[in-house]
């Protein structure tokens, strides 16, 4: 199942950052121990990693030129299309698709004439 793999979320009160998003979508948080050969980090600032399994998925749009160009190369590169070119009138042409790792995107093209 695609998932994002990495987001920061700024905070001037973890405990109730963490309350906030277990309580709503069940979260789990650890705190990230400091690496000794990693970089330290800046005064003030805290690593959590938070466990989202289980969790409504977020799909990313990216802006292409060509919504049919850009669903050909993803299935040249060993992508899948998993919604073809669809309209939204006077908006946009969009496309869903996934990956090599069936992590889920979106692909879009400007386009006000779009019927």
């Amino acid at each position: 199942m695609p998932t994002i793999v990495h987001f920061q979320i700024p905070s001037d009160d973890i405990e109730r950052s963490k309350k906030f998003y277990n309580d709503l979508f069940g979260w789990k948080f650890d705190k990230f121990p400091s690496s000794p050969s990693s970089e330290p980090m800046p005064e003030g600032m805290e690593y959590w990693m938070i466990s989202t399994v289980e969790q409504q998925r977020i799909t990313n749009y990216f802006e292409v030129k060509s919504v049919q160009e850009y669903s050909a190369k993803v299935e040249q590169l060993g992508g899948k299309v998993i919604s073809t070119k669809m309209p939204v009138k006077s908006m946009v042409y969009f496309g869903v698709c996934t990956d090599t790792e069936n992590n889920g995107f979106g692909i879009f093209e400007a386009d006000q004439t779009a019927k």
